[in-house]
C-alpha cells in the first residue's frame, strides 16, 4: 500500500505532462521538416581514403586544412563532397572516380539541409544576378572591353568575385575560365543550385572561428560604395573587438552573445548568430528593416508588398536585431538609436535623394540625355551621390560610425548635390531649349524650382528665415570669439 498519498497524483500528473509534450513535439516535426542530424560516419570512406592518401602528396596545404576541420572529425572526406553523377553538366572523371571540381549548395544541404535553405531565400543567393545592373554595365562596357573569350576582364576579376557568376562548362568538358574559379556569394552552379558556402566557410577547414570574424564579410563589403568593413572598424563595435579578440570564445560551438561573449558584437552576431531568444540564421537579411542599397532606401520589406507577396515584416526583422541588441544594452538606449538611424535615413531621402531622382527623371523623360548610361557628366554625379557617398551616410548611421555619416557621406552628398548636380541639371536644361524644347525645359526648371523652395534648401536659395540665420550667425561669432582666445 502506497504510504504517500499524493505520490499516485504527481505520477499521473508528470505522465499526461510527457504524452502531452510528446504530442506538440510530435506535431511540431510534422509541421516544420528539421535538418538532417549530422552523425559521423564510423570510419573514412575507402574513397576519400585513396583521395586523402593522394592530396597528401600534391596538395599538402589542402590536406592540412581538412585535417583541422570538423568534416576530418566526422570521417567526411574528400569523396562526400566532390561525388558527381555522371549525368551532371559538371562531371568529371578523376583517378577512376566520377567527381565534381565545384561543391555547391545543393551537395551542401545532402547534411546541411536549413543551413542551405535559409541561404537560398536569402538575398546572398541572389547577388549573382547582376548582369542587368548599372555596376555590371560599368565593369563590362565603361571600364572594360570583352576581350577575355567574350567577357570583360574588368567583370570577371571585380564584380564576379564578389557577386557571383554563372559558372559555365565548356564543350571539352573543363569550366570556363571566365566563371571559374569563383566563390561568389550568389554564384550560379552548374546544377541550378545558387551561391558558394566557401565565400563565408573558406575550404578547406571551414573554421567557425573564421566565418565568425569580420573579415570573412569584409572580402566584399567594403570599399567607396558599401564600407560596411572600415565603419565597423571606426564603430565602438569593431574598436572593441580587436581590443578584446582574445575573449570573443570564437570557437564556441553554441556561441551566445551575452552567454559565450560580451566584449563586442561581429557582422555574424548581428545578422546571423543566435542570441538567448532566437535561433542561428544563413538568411542575412533577416534581421535587416532598411534597405541601404538603392538611391532611395526604403523598409526592407515594401518591394515584396507592392508584389503582393507575404514575407516576414520589417518590423519584425527589426524587432530580431533589437533582440540581439539587447544582449548588450538597455531598451531605452536601442529605442533612440533606431530614432537617430532612422532619421539619418529619411533625412538623406527626403533632402536629397528623392529630389535628385526627380531631377534625372524630367531629363529622361523630356529627352535630355542620351539611352546611353554614363555619356553624360550628371549621370556620374548622381551615381556618386547615391551610389557612393549617400550609400557611406547610411551604412555608417545603421553601424554607428559617425566620421562615415558625415565627412564621408553627407558632406559629399550636399556637395554633389548642390555644386555639381544643380548646375549640371541647368546646364542640360539650357542646351536642350536651344535645340527646341522649350516646353520640356519650362517644366525642368519648375521641378527645380520647387524643389529649391522647401525649407531644407532655404539657406541655398537665400530664403532662410532671418530669425534663423542671425541665430547661426551669433553662434558663429561666438565659437571664433572662443577659438581665437583659446589659442593666445
Amino acid at each position: 500500500m502506497d504510504t504517500h498519498p499524493h505520490r499516485s497524483i504527481i505520477i499521473t500528473a508528470l505522465l499526461s505532462l510527457t504524452a502531452a509534450l510528446c504530442l506538440v513535439v510530435s506535431f511540431t516535426s510534422l509541421a516544420e521538416p528539421k535538418a538532417l542530424v549530422l552523425k559521423p560516419f564510423k570510419q573514412l570512406s575507402q574513397d576519400s581514403a585513396e583521395c586523402a592518401a593522394c592530396h597528401k602528396e600534391q596538395n599538402p596545404s589542402i590536406y592540412a586544412q581538412w585535417g583541422r576541420s570538423k568534416h576530418y572529425g566526422a570521417n567526411v572526406g574528400c569523396y562526400e563532397c566532390h561525388q558527381a553523377n555522371p549525368e551532371d553538366v559538371d562531371a568529371i572523371t578523376h583517378e577512376g572516380k566520377t567527381i565534381s571540381v565545384i561543391v555547391s549548395p545543393k551537395d551542401c544541404a545532402n547534411c546541411h539541409t536549413q543551413e542551405v535553405d535559409e541561404f537560398a531565400k536569402s538575398h546572398h543567393a541572389k547577388a549573382g544576378q547582376i548582369i542587368g545592373s548599372l555596376d555590371n554595365f560599368l565593369a563590362e562596357v565603361v571600364e572594360g572591353a570583352l576581350t577575355f573569350n567574350g567577357q570583360s576582364p574588368a567583370a570577371v576579376n571585380g564584380c564576379w568575385q564578389c557577386h557571383g557568376a554563372e559558372v559555365k562548362v565548356l564543350e571539352n568538358g573543363d569550366l570556363d575560365p571566365t566563371t571559374w574559379p569563383n566563390t561568389g556569394i550568389g554564384r550560379i552552379n552548374p546544377d541550378g543550385s545558387l551561391g558558394a558556402c566557401t565565400a563565408c566557410h573558406q575550404r578547406h577547414e571551414f573554421s567557425m572561428e573564421q566565418a565568425r570574424r569580420p573579415e570573412a564579410c569584409g572580402k566584399c563589403h567594403l570599399g567607396p560604395d558599401h564600407p560596411q568593413k572600415e565603419i565597423y572598424e571606426e564603430s565602438k563595435h569593431g574598436i572593441n573587438f580587436y581590443a578584446n579578440v582574445d575573449r570573443m570564445n570564437l570557437d564556441s560551438a553554441k556561441w551566445i552573445v551575452g552567454e559565450d561573449y560580451d566584449s563586442s558584437p561581429t557582422c555574424a552576431t548581428c545578422h546571423m548568430s543566435a542570441t538567448r531568444e532566437l535561433a542561428v540564421t544563413h538568411d542575412v537579411g533577416d534581421r535587416i528593416s532598411w534597405t541601404l542599397r538603392p538611391a532611395i532606401s526604403e523598409k526592407i520589406d515594401a518591394k515584396a508588398k507592392a508584389q503582393g507577396l507575404a514575407v516576414k515584416s520589417w518590423e519584425d526583422r527589426r524587432a530580431d536585431m533589437m533582440n540581439v541588441c539587447q544582449s548588450c544594452h538597455t531598451k531605452s538606449m536601442i529605442d533612440n538609436f533606431y530614432q537617430q538611424f532612422d532619421s539619418l535615413v529619411n533625412l538623406y531621402n527626403d533632402k536629397f535623394a528623392r529630389p535628385g531622382k526627380a531631377l534625372m527623371d524630367v531629363l529622361k523623360e523630356e529627352k535630355m540625355l542620351t539611352d546611353i548610361g554614363f555619356d553624360e557628366e550628371i549621370e556620374w554625379t548622381w551615381f556618386y551621390l547615391w551610389h557612393h557617398e549617400g550609400r557611406r551616410a547610411r551604412h555608417g548611421a545603421a553601424m554607428q560610425a559617425p566620421d562615415y555619416v558625415q565627412w564621408h557621406g553627407l558632406y559629399e552628398v550636399a556637395e554633389r548635390f548642390y555644386i555639381e548636380l544643380v548646375p549640371q541639371f541647368l546646364e542640360v536644361v539650357e542646351k536642350a531649349e536651344h535645340a527646341g524644347n522649350s516646353e520640356g525645359a519650362t517644366k525642368a526648371r519648375a521641378i527645380l524650382a520647387e524643389i529649391l523652395e522647401r525649407p531644407e534648401h532655404a539657406w541655398f536659395s537665400g530664403k532662410e528665415p532671418e530669425e534663423v540665420k542671425k541665430a547661426r550667425q551669433e553662434a558663429q561669432a561666438a565659437f571664433k570669439a572662443r577659438y581665437l582666445s583659446e589659442t593666445k
